[in-house]
């Protein structure tokens, strides 16, 4: 009798440990990042810092939301070529590429969500930011625009 009740917990337990898993999310600094546009604009996010390749991994996947101001970095050691996909991102997502000297490179608008397509920066990179989609074509952000980061430049 007890190893039918063990058995019964475990299959009941196990589809709820599985979705857990998957929304579990690893709790990353939020830092202020600011984009100062070319007409003097200052655009003002708050942003989590993903660094290690653990954090860089889990992304924004199996977020459902993304508030307007809100966004992840991706900080590279040294700068190199980046490349994401969208699969399990539930929402469309803006990736803009920072340089080595923390200007904007370009961007790639609207990511689609559950997408197994490759997104590349193309060119080394020094970060990547992640914004809700169609935040750069709101803000108008461009190539050239300096991006701050407390604590990293």
């Amino acid at each position: 009798m007890l190893n039918r009740f063990l058995l019964l917990l475990v299959l009941l337990a196990a589809p709820a440990a599985q979705a857990k898993a998957e929304t579990a999310e690893i709790v990353l600094p939020v830092v202020p990042l600011s984009i100062l546009a070319a007409d003097g604009t200052l655009h003002e996010f708050r942003v989590e810092l993903a660094r290690t390749p653990e954090e860089q991994a889990q992304g924004l996947m199996f977020r459902k939301e993304l508030a307007a101001d809100r966004g992840m970095l991706f900080v590279n050691r040294r700068p190199r070529v980046s490349n994401f996909w969208m699969k399990n991102t539930y929402i469309p997502l803006d990736m803009v590429w920072i340089g080595p000297d923390w200007r904007i490179l370009g961007a790639h608008e609207n990511a689609v969500p559950h997408s197994t397509a490759a997104i590349s920066s193309n060119v080394p990179v020094r970060a990547t930011l992640e914004v809700p989609g169609g935040t750069v074509a709101r803000l108008g952000l461009a190539r050239g625009d300096r991006v701050t980061v407390n604590g990293l430049n």
